[in-house]
């Protein structure tokens, strides 16, 4: 297939020519409502399956986006490489911007994501590449609430009690362990690795992304609730890994929240009272709790702070830089800070998060 056009416009209409698509699926997003639009019904129905928690019969569409099935599309542009991230030696995407948007195209799939001008598209190999629409589909949902005004949290959020709180850690601190602790502690799921937040005039709300947490077998085997995931004959092997290997591990489960915990218990808005920030180390000693100010300790925001990144198109150019830490500082200063350093100890963390959820104070 190759697509004709010069702008994200023509080239969307050849796509939706060449691959209609009528499988209509309706998403409530936290309150914004989203139709996705499948060329097949095995993908409709793959959609449908992961986001059973948020399908609904109603509303009005804020976000329309079209998933056509077909080979790799060929574009006649020239598309600039996305170099990976810090850390990262592998290429996975590429990029071109036109008049009316943006293409990204997946390096290793093939798959062409479309969007700009309210107009999203994904086309190729959609159904075996599902998680990518996924993403897609809640990429859309971030760039909307975004260009709303929020901003974005690289954390975790849970609910119970009325409280929410938002998980962040700097790298491999263990937010989604903690927030699936908190789970098996009766409270309500609200995102697994980003949350926007913005303030809604009494303090602050966060939206989470509706996508299942993928976790490593030391989270699963160390969480009652979880451990079932690992397959029989896999537990006594990473079980005789050593902790620090173990947790390190990259073999990742889906923890699907309604299989693992209930249905009902994945909601994707909440007020956000406080933000905890994992400032710990293996070996660290004692874990400490405290308060602290985010326009004194800018050193902890890096933890929070996330790079919008590819996906993201803003409406207006003054919001093409992404915030800086007085920025977020100044929105932290909205909620509690709590910082829980020293050494990693998730049954104290998650029993410091659940006393402040119900009573709204740290433990004394």
């Amino acid at each position: 297939m190759k697509p004709t056009g010069t702008t994200r416009k023509e080239l969307a209409l050849a796509i939706k020519k060449d691959i209609p698509a009528s499988n209509s699926l309706l998403l409530d997003f936290g309150g914004c409502i989203i139709q996705a639009i499948s060329s097949t019904e095995p993908l409709d129905r793959a959609l449908a399956d992961y986001f059973k928690e948020f399908v609904t019969t109603s509303g009005t569409p804020e976000i329309v986006i079209t998933a056509h099935e077909g080979p790799v599309p060929e574009f006649d542009l020239e598309f600039t490489v996305k170099q990976p991230d810090p850390g990262k030696t592998k290429i996975k995407e590429e990029w071109v911007d036109l008049p009316d948007g943006r293409i990204v195209r997946k390096r290793l799939t093939g798959m062409h994501f479309l969007f700009g001008g309210g107009e999203n598209v994904a086309v190729g190999p959609c159904l075996e590449n599902a998680n990518q629409v996924i993403n897609f589909i809640n990429n859309r949902f971030i760039e909307w609430k975004l260009n709303q005004g929020g901003f974005l949290g690289h954390a975790a959020g849970v609910e119970h009690h009325g409280r929410g709180i938002s998980l962040a850690g700097f790298s491999g601190a263990g937010k989604s362990t903690l927030a699936l602790h908190l789970m098996s502690m009766g409270t309500s799921f609200i995102s697994n690795d980003r949350v926007m937040v913005e303030e809604n005039g009494a303090g602050l709300t966060m939206f989470g992304v509706a996508k299942q947490p993928r976790i490593n077998p030391g989270t699963a085997l160390n969480n009652p609730d979880l451990c079932r995931i690992v397959e029989p004959d896999l537990r006594e092997q990473f079980l005789a890994m050593p902790a620090a290997e173990l947790w390190q591990l990259e073999h990742k489960y889906d923890a699907l929240i309604d299989e693992c915990y209930g249905p009902g218990k994945f909601s994707l808005k909440a007020p956000m009272d406080a933000l905890v920030i994992l400032n710990w180390t293996r070996g660290g000693g004692d874990t400490a709790v405290a308060m602290a100010d985010p326009r004194e300790r800018h050193d902890l925001l890096p933890a929070f702070m996330k790079p919008t990144g590819l996906f993201y198109l803003p409406d207006d150019p003054e919001k093409e830089r992404d915030p800086g830490v007085e920025a977020y500082a100044a929105l932290l200063a909205g909620t509690k800070l709590i910082e829980i350093s020293g050494g990693v100890d998730f049954d104290k963390a998650a029993r410091v998060c659940l006393h402040y959820m119900e009573n709204g104070t740290l433990p004394e």
